[in-house]
Formats: structure tokens, C-alpha cells, sequence
């Protein structure tokens, strides 16, 4: 029997959804809503590619040089990330996740990261997919199982679909008022007002030449509390990816799979992030996990159908 390279799925399927979520990283490989495929995901057979779906723990995005200072203690992690010389997007991608808890509208997957080479700290990890009314809604806990204080960041790397629409005509609306300047490694190069910039998409505009894969902060919230990233195809089929403000300050959106030279499918990532690049070093926005804390955030999709 094959076993495929994203391992067992475990698929949810309603009246309107069908999702499908795999063993290797606790991953979403696909959604499928009233017949339209919502994401960029990969197929059954195929390996994930480009972070598709992926879940970043316990940090999102990239560690300069994979060697950080945590507490006055210098640890090395290996190197993931060969071209820039960084350890990127977590420990957990490519981890066996379990399914912790399945019923008709949800499927709940479960990992132990046990210490390892550049990590010396124990957490529990759940996340539960669940579609409903709205979309599809995410919520993950994550608890420190050691003795001593753990850092910790969390992201999300999903990919809305734009088909073959010419990335230069897609509309994205980000809301923030602060973006992350990044040299040739991709590593942050401090913190900038979007004002007066092209990376100012606090209204939504056509991409247009623009290409992206920044870090935004100073997100502003709805009245329910939830930032919101939109983006939206000439068709008039829209997305919204949306995060809880006060667990999600961050978000990352990379709009290079959505160039029609990728092979597809296509899509734009919006990715819910605790922290920028590079916290482990930096502090900003980095979690001091407690022994015995839980973390909790939620993030989510909303779609609007063609008109």
C-alpha cells in the first residue's frame, strides 16, 4: 500500500465543506467550499511544497543563523533554510501530528515537541479545525510541559487561491499602519510606517508591480476583535483571513505563488504570525511561555462568492 508523502489524511465533509487535514505537520491540504477549491493546497500524492498549509511552531518565519540568546543561555539550531544561512518556520512541520478529536464539523490533531538540538523545552500542541457557518475557523493551545520558561511564537502559512488570474490584477487590503524592511537573507531590518509606501494596502488596490513577502504590524481590528487581510479576483470572489488581534499582532502575506511561472496552483499566503522575523533575537513580540501556561489564539477564513 502507498502511504502518502503527507501521511493519513483526515477528511471533514458537511452539506457545503469538504476539508482535508494530513498527519505530516498537522496540515490543511484542502478546502473545498459549495464546490470551489478555497486554497492553494497540494494534491493527495504529492509532497507539500512552499509551506502550503503548514503550521509554524514554535516560531514563525526565520532565526539569523539559526542561533539565538534565550535567558543568557546561546543555543544553535540547525540550519533549514540553506540558501539564507537561517532555521526557519518551526520545529513541527514535518512532524507526525495524531488526531486528538473528530466529529461531523471539526477535526482536532495533536503533537508533543520534545527537546531536541537547539531546544531543550517540552510543549503540548493541539490545534482544532472546524468548519461552520462563516468559513473555516482555527484554534490551537499550546502549553509548556517543562520546568523552565520556554520562548515561543506561532504561525500559520495558508494559501487562498487566485487560479490562473494575472497576480498583477488581484486586490488585497492589508491593515497595517507598520511593515518589516527585510535585506537579501529575508531578515528584518527594523520596523517602518506603510505611509507613503508601496506597501501602503490599507485600501485595497490591485497589486500591480508590487510583490510581497512582508511582515505587517499596527493591525487594526474589527469591532469583533479580528484584523482582516482581503483579497479579492476580478470575478469578485473574495477572502478574508482573519486573526485575533490580541493573539495574532502580526501577519505575513507572500504573493509569489500566485505568479503565473509557478507551476499552480496559485495562490497568495496570508499568514497569521505572534511574532516577526527573527524574535527569537530580537524580543519583539515574543511569547515567555510559563511552565504550565497555555497559549490559545484563533485565526480563520471567510469567503465571499463571485458575483
Amino acid at each position: 500500500m502507498q502511504i502518502a508523502p503527507s501521511g493519513h489524511a483526515h477528511v471533514v465533509t458537511t452539506d457545503r465543506d469538504e476539508l482535508h487535514v494530513v498527519e505530516v505537520g498537522g496540515t490543511v491540504r484542502a478546502w473545498r467550499r459549495d464546490g470551489v477549491d478555497v486554497l492553494a493546497g497540494f494534491g493527495a500524492l504529492d509532497p507539500i511544497d512552499a509551506g502550503r498549509g503548514q503550521q509554524l511552531l514554535p516560531w514563525p518565519n526565520r532565526i539569523r543563523d539559526g542561533r539565538y540568546t534565550f535567558d543568557g543561555v546561546t543555543r544553535q539550531l540547525p540550519i533549514t533554510e540553506v540558501g539564507h544561512g537561517n532555521a526557519s518556520h518551526g520545529l513541527l512541520r514535518w512532524a507526525s501530528w495524531q488526531v486528538a478529536d473528530q466529529g461531523p464539523t471539526h477535526v482536532t490533531m495533536a503533537v508533543t515537541l520534545h527537546p531536541q538540538l537547539g531546544w531543550e523545552w517540552t510543549l503540548a500542541c493541539q490545534t482544532r479545525y472546524a468548519v461552520t457557518a462563516a468559513g473555516l475557523h482555527v484554534t490551537s493551545s499550546v502549553t509548556n510541559r517543562s520546568e523552565t520558561v520556554a520562548p515561543f511564537g506561532a504561525g500559520w502559512h495558508p494559501y487562498v487561491r487566485t487560479e490562473s488570474v494575472p497576480v498583477d490584477d488581484v486586490l488585497v487590503e492589508i491593515p497595517g499602519s507598520h511593515y518589516v524592511p527585510v535585506d537579501d537573507r529575508l531578515l528584518p531590518m527594523g520596523v517602518a510606517p506603510t505611509e507613503g509606501t508601496p506597501w501602503d494596502l490599507r485600501g485595497a488596490e490591485a497589486l500591480g508591480e508590487r510583490r510581497l513577502d512582508t511582515a505587517y504590524t499596527g493591525l487594526s481590528a474589527d469591532p469583533d476583535g479580528r484584523w482582516r487581510v482581503r483579497v479579492t479576483l476580478p470575478s469578485g470572489r473574495s477572502y478574508a483571513v482573519w486573526g485575533e488581534a490580541s493573539a495574532f499582532p502580526w501577519v505575513q502575506v507572500f504573493t509569489g505563488k500566485a505568479e503565473a511561472q509557478h507551476a499552480p496552483p496559485h495562490g497568495i499566503a496570508v499568514e497569521p504570525m505572534t511574532c516577526p522575523p527573527d524574535a527569537f533575537n530580537s524580543g519583539v513580540s515574543l511569547v515567555r511561555l510559563q511552565p504550565g501556561q497555555t497559549w490559545t489564539g484563533s485565526w480563520g477564513i471567510e469567503t465571499t462568492p463571485a458575483t
